[in-house]
């Protein structure tokens, strides 16, 4: 998956914990293990073809339902894991012929029940930049600052911010390069916010690093002066959310893509297919959960109906 298909780290540890987690159920459930073994610890090292082989649908729909019930597993997350056994069950049929038949090739895929994605508001979204920008009366904390306008401006994914290298900018021509899924590169254009911002964090925060291990690196680190981790922006936006009153609220780093998604929708005038390149989605589908509309655009559209002061002849009245 990685060297062929090209898909990123973490969606390839995805699928191997679902592959691990359902070799562990299966050992469990036909009682190979003893009762007191830990779920985590239940060795899987020992499995062969001989034992895919005995493997039928009736099994995998015994999973579904335990991670369902036992663990908690929403649809998308089952989806997933249903997406993980087919990707593996195929190759061992298609690709290796290690398996004759293909006991999930008749799995549906669960119904994945599609919600509106959380975001903040205009106000909100103001609010987070100006605590942010609060904190860069200390010299150190412009990183911080230009992590949220990018996000909030952008639209990028964690893992494409924490991957930024210091080659990837081109702040003259005010574009950005970002890796995104599947190691696909896309440009990302700078508006004046987000120009700024990485000014003032290279030259008054970056430059002035005492060590810097990584040096291709964007963001570092202070303490280390290797690349910030994902981890630690989470931390981040984690804190300003607090500070500017919106913890609690469902908010996250992964809502700031949403936010600068909806907003540029919305209020921006933003064509869907333009935002599926800016987004970097591969199908105007996925774009299309950015593309809800406020009460207050519903409410407009039924006023502006051409047909909206229609009076009756005779009830003028």
């Amino acid at each position: 998956m990685l060297t062929i298909k090209g898909r990123s780290v973490r969606t390839v540890d995805g699928y191997a914990v679902d592959l691990r987690t359902f070799f562990r159920f299966m050992k469990m459930h036909r009682n190979l293990i003893p009762k007191d073994t830990e779920f985590a610890k239940i060795p899987i090292y020992d499995l062969n073809a001989d034992f895919f082989r005995t493997i039928q649908l009736s099994d995998v729909y015994e999973f579904l339902n335990y991670s369902m019930k036992d663990r908690d597993n929403n649809s998308k997350t089952r989806a997933r894991k249903v997406s993980s056994l087919r990707g593996f069950f195929k190759y061992l049929t298609v690709n290796t012929q290690i398996l004759q038949e293909n006991p999930v090739k008749n799995l549906e895929l669960p119904t994945v029940r599609k919600t509106l994605p959380v975001h903040l508001n205009m106000d909100q979204s103001v609010a987070l930049l100006n605590q942010a920008y609060q904190a860069t009366k200390s010299a150190t904390r412009w990183r911080d600052f230009c992590i949220l306008t990018l996000f909030l401006n952008c639209g990028m994914r964690l893992s494409e911010l924490v991957g930024i290298n210091i080659q990837d900018l081109d702040l003259k021509a005010a574009e950005l390069k970002l890796l995104g899924k599947g190691n696909k590169e896309r440009l990302v254009y700078l508006n004046d916010a987000c120009k700024q911002a990485l000014e003032q964090y290279i030259q008054q925060e970056r430059a002035n690093l005492k060590v810097i291990i990584d040096k291709q690196a964007l963001f570092l680190s202070s303490r280390s002066g290797k690349r910030i981790g994902a981890r630690q922006v989470q931390l981040i936006v984690s804190k300003f959310l607090k500070e500017s009153g919106l913890g609690g609220m469902g908010f996250s780093t992964h809502k700031l893509r949403h936010t600068a998604a909806t907003l540029m929708y919305q209020q921006g005038d933003v064509d869907v297919l333009v935002l599926k390149e800016l987004l970097g989605h591969v199908n105007v589908g996925t774009t299309e959960i950015y593309t809800h509309v406020s009460n207050e655009k519903v409410q407009q559209a039924v006023e502006n109906n051409p047909l909206a002061h229609f009076k009756a002849k005779g009830n003028e009245k």
